[in-house]
């Protein structure tokens, strides 16, 4: 009996010391999130878990700030005060034309209602297959939470696309309601449109009927319940965006009227009049002028 209870120690020891090694290389348990360090979150994996890591930084990008994109703004603001408020509300895609102001909408509505209770939290497209893990993890909290995936596309098998579909209506199980999804694209319908797809198109009676190609990519735009969608400004509207802009940098109305041309000049090299483009300019012809913005 002796040998073998021996035997047995010299085992327990070996395998004590095993375990010794091993730990380190175990991945720790994810830290609790601390709720108050911020309004917004990113989504991020770490050793092959997922955990919610404060933005240390939030953008301070206002409603007012955004130009002639009124009718979008009234949209989405509606939307979110409705899911604030505990109303029912819908999940949001937000399409269009580049540089036209859809994820800056998306942080400026977080500024407006994050002191009733909102909160975003920020998922690539490439993490998107955790979005149960997510919604699970904020199910139980008191906060309204914005899901937000920026410059959302997906190819044909791309894992992503039905982990989307599925969070947002397609899932046995019910959605949580302090959560909706935000998210924005140049493709109202999130994924590649081929010629092909054309001949898939069938005449019934008189009706056109797409093919299951084509249905596939409707079906994933169709389970967001708002669309908005944006639109290239005209020569009047970017220049109002770059007249905003520079006033906000320290610019007087001399100093706008001088930038007009190189606005226009600068809108004509990037090939663009966009929200983004004008904010490009601003920010160049200020610092170029000895411009800062108070505070």
């Amino acid at each position: 009996m002796s040998d073998i209870s021996a035997a047995l120690e010299r085992l327990i020891a070996r395998l004590e010391r095993l375990v010794d090694r091993l730990e380190p290389m175990l991945p720790k348990p994810p830290e609790p999130v601390d709720w108050s360090a911020s309004v917004a979150f990113r989504w991020r994996r770490r050793q092959g878990q997922g955990t919610l890591v404060p933005v240390k930084h939030v953008h301070r990008i206002t409603l007012d700030d955004l130009q002639d994109i009124d009718r979008q703004k009234a949209l989405v603001d509606a939307n979110t005060r409705q899911f604030v408020r505990g109303l029912p509300a819908n999940n949001v895609l937000l399409t269009g034309a580049r540089g036209t102001g859809k994820s800056s909408l998306v942080k400026a509505i977080l500024n407006r209602y994050a002191e009733e209770g909102l909160r975003l939290i920020e998922v690539d497209k490439l993490d998107l297959l955790d979005l149960p893990e997510i919604v699970e993890l904020v199910a139980s909290r008191p906060e309204r939470f914005i899901i937000f995936s920026d410059d959302l596309s997906f190819e044909a098998n791309d894992p992503g696309y039905k982990a989307l579909k599925t969070v947002l209506d397609g899932s046995v199980a019910a959605s949580s309601d302090n959560v909706l999804i935000y998210a924005t694209s140049n493709r109202r319908h999130l994924m590649p449109e081929f010629m092909q797809e054309n001949l898939e198109y069938k005449h019934l009676g008189g009706e056109i009927h797409p093919g299951e190609t084509s249905e596939e990519k409707i079906s994933l735009s169709e389970r967001f319940g708002l669309w908005v969608s944006f639109y290239p400004f005209d020569q009047e509207e970017y220049l109002r965006i770059v007249a905003h802009w520079l006033r906000e940098l320290g610019c007087d109305e001399a100093d706008i009227e001088r930038a007009r041309p190189e606005a226009l000049q600068w809108a004509l090299s990037r090939g663009s009049r966009s929200g983004r483009v004008a904010w490009h300019f601003a920010r160049d012809w200020a610092g170029r002028h000895g411009k800062k913005a108070a505070g």
